[in-house]
Order: structure tokens, then sequence, then C-alpha cells
């Protein structure tokens, strides 16, 4: 009953994350790679159409050739699939495939390439800041493992938890001034980083339930840390 009452009370103060993960069965043999079929060129109708590897334009004829649609994030930025990302590596790759695709490097190509590029330099973007926040990263893995994350759906959190994360905003908005600001945004930092610790864990141990209630966790905090960054804006 104080569990309900106390999810009541985070919702009207705007506390209750959207999004939080649901319960369903994980299966981490969800999701595939690439495709086996080979399209053609779009444009000279040859061979070697698909982005096998780095292979993002024709053989052939060098036209730049469409997203393939069933690569997953980790694939294109050259990632193992786990939630442990060596981020210097990331970024390189990130900057390697914009000089390689990015629409500045079309201005005089075709216009069917020109739209490619803008794909593909969206697709590249979007990979690469879901991979590089450890929230995003790991409710991504989860995603590819199978796992449903409904938009409003409520994750069942334990009320010594809901409690923590009311008396940290209840004193982050008596906070007043910088330095006890800045207090409070380094005990969430360190909330972060126990929790994306524990994350790790958890999925080194394939213990997809423990990770999406730390994920779920981390969410909360998040939220927090948005909070902070609002205070800190000069009025």
């Amino acid at each position: 009953m104080w569990c309900g009452r106390t999810r009541a009370l985070l919702r009207v103060s705007g506390l209750w994350p959207t999004g939080v993960l649901g319960r369903r069965p994980l299966n981490c043999s969800a999701a595939s790679l690439a495709g086996s079929n080979s399209p053609r060129c779009w444009n000279c109708g040859g061979l070697g159409g698909p982005l096998r590897g780095d292979r993002f334009f024709c053989p052939q004829c060098r036209a730049l050739q469409p997203p393939d649609p069933t690569r997953d994030y980790f694939s294109l930025m050259d990632c193992n699939r786990s939630f442990r990302v060596d981020t210097a590596k990331l970024q390189h790759r990130y900057q390697q495939l914009q000089r390689l695709i990015h629409p500045d490097f079309f201005s005089q190509r075709s216009q069917t390439e020109k739209d490619f590029s803008e794909k593909h330099s969206t697709l590249v973007n979007d990979a690469y800041q879901t991979l590089l926040a450890p929230l995003s990263r790991g409710l991504y893995l989860l995603k590819l493992c199978g796992v449903e994350i409904p938009e409003g759906t409520d994750y069942e959190m334990d009320s010594q938890f809901l409690m923590e994360i009311m008396e940290i905003n209840e004193k982050l908005a008596e906070a007043q001034g910088e330095t006890a600001t800045k207090e409070m945004e380094s005990i969430v930092r360190a909330k972060q980083k126990e929790l994306t610790d524990n994350v790790s864990r958890a999925f080194e141990r394939d213990d997809f339930e423990k990770a999406k209630e730390l994920l779920t966790k981390m969410r909360y905090f998040s939220n927090v840390e948005e909070k902070i960054k609002l205070k800190k804006i000069p009025l």
C-alpha cells in the first residue's frame, strides 16, 4: 500500500520516469546482425550493394548505397555486443564513418546519394549517442535481447528506493547556491557510477531481470540529473 502511495506522489511531483521497463521474458537471440539477401545496386544494378563490413559503396560504380535496416548499432560502430564499450574506440569509429558518409561530401553527387548520405549520417549519430551513454546503451542492449520497453509502463520498485528518490529531489529543491547544488550533483553521480558497475556485472552474468531493475533506477537518477542541469542555468 505504501509503495503504491509513494508512486502516486512521484507521479504528481513529475518524478516518475516515463517509459520504464515492463516485465517480459527475455530472449537474447531475438536480434540479427545482417540479412542474407544481397540486393543489387540501385544505380548500376550490379551485385555487391549490401553494406557488408564497411562496404557503403557499390564496388562497381561506387554509388553510395542505402543503410542496411538489419544492422544493429553495435555492428555499425564495430563494437562487441556488450555493455562494456571502449568509448575511445567508439569515438574513433564515429569520426571514421562521418568522413565516409557525411552529407558535406556529397554536395556534388546525385540527389539519391544525398538522401542516402543524410540517412547514414543520422543513423551513425544515433548509434554513437546511444552507445556512448551507459543508460541508453543498457536499454538498447536489453532491446536487442527481446525486452519490450513500452512507454508509460510502471516497473515495480521497492518503497525504500522510491523514498530515497523523493528525499534527493526534496534536498535538491531546497539546495541554495552553487556549492549545495554541486554537492547534490556529486551524490547523484556516485549513485549512477555504482549502478553502472552493477549493471555491467548483471549483463556479464546474463541476469537480464536484474539489469532491467538497475537500469530503471538509473533512469530515475537520470531525471534528477536533468533537474540539476536546469538548476545550474543562471536565471
